[in-house]
């Protein structure tokens, strides 16, 4: 439960000025701060800039590497604030400059037509399709592998369970899950090619991750991420996805743009 406590310390930004917060990092051996903790962070900055609200809608953009070992410095400002919508935008700092900016959309959830249109979910894998993501600090389980050798369809399902947390936390732990398996998604079609090969055969970084939620995300309960990736082109790739809750209820989006760039 180590890495679990260590992400949810980040969670805890610390306000140092009027629309100012701080994070400190994850403790990971990794060479560069993980986006989905950026991710995280934004999401909890937004709502504590917007209190009584929660987040529908989270657009970022990555501007450069962050550094391991150093707190972030997240800046607010409060563009519109109505009675049930608000928009935020923040920006991410370390000592180098700007990492990342995102824009948020906030809303006081309310009653409305219900509908959906989504395809069934299987059951949930046996604990034989358990999976280890390394950067997920909770369990996981798919029926097919993610990196594969073979050639493959750029098409991934990730069952993951959140550890029950409180309400507040359930959108930034859910956008963090998000960011983690959809370049291997556009790499599955590659024969001979995995996320593993990252840095050797390929460079790879997220450039824009988005995140909507349609309903308040649950944790403690089984969730099915659903994701393609339908296209990788000009040294990049694009991918997108939903989250499912066990009983089939679509609760979030997302897509992402990143660099994959081969050779030299």
């Amino acid at each position: 439960m180590t890495d679990w406590n260590d992400l949810l310390g980040c969670l805890e930004l610390a306000p140092v000025s009027p629309g100012v917060f701080e994070g400190r990092s994850q403790r990971l051996e990794y060479r560069r701060l993980f986006g989905g903790q950026f991710l995280a962070q934004f999401a909890r900055a937004a709502v504590l800039a917007a209190p009584g609200k929660e987040l529908k809608s989270l657009h970022t953009q990555f501007t450069r590497e962050g550094r391991t070992g150093e707190p972030v410095r997240y800046e607010v400002d409060v563009v519109q604030e109505g009675r049930t919508f608000a928009t935020v935008r923040l920006l991410a700092r370390q000592e180098h400059g700007v990492v990342a900016v995102a824009g948020a959309s906030l809303h006081g959830w309310e009653e409305g037509l219900g509908r959906q249109t989504v395809e069934a979910v299987p059951g949930v894998p046996g604990e034989e399709r358990r999976v280890e993501l390394g950067l997920l600090p909770w369990e996981s389980r798919a029926s097919s592998d993610l990196d594969t050798v073979k050639s493959e369809a750029p098409v991934y399902e990730l069952w993951t369970r959140i550890p029950s947390v409180r309400r507040e936390l359930g959108p930034a732990l859910l956008s963090y899950a998000t960011d983690l398996t959809l370049i291997g998604t556009a790499l599955r079609p590659v024969a001979g090619v995995t996320q593993g090969d990252s840095g050797r055969l390929f460079a790879s970084a997220v450039t824009a991750h988005t995140v909507w939620f349609h309903r308040p995300p649950a944790t403690g309960g089984w969730l099915l991420l659903r994701q393609e990736s339908p296209v990788a082109a000009h040294g990049r790739c694009f991918g997108r996805g939903d989250v499912l809750d066990e009983g089939g209820e679509l609760v979030a989006s997302y897509a992402q743009e990143a660099l994959l760039r081969f050779g030299g």
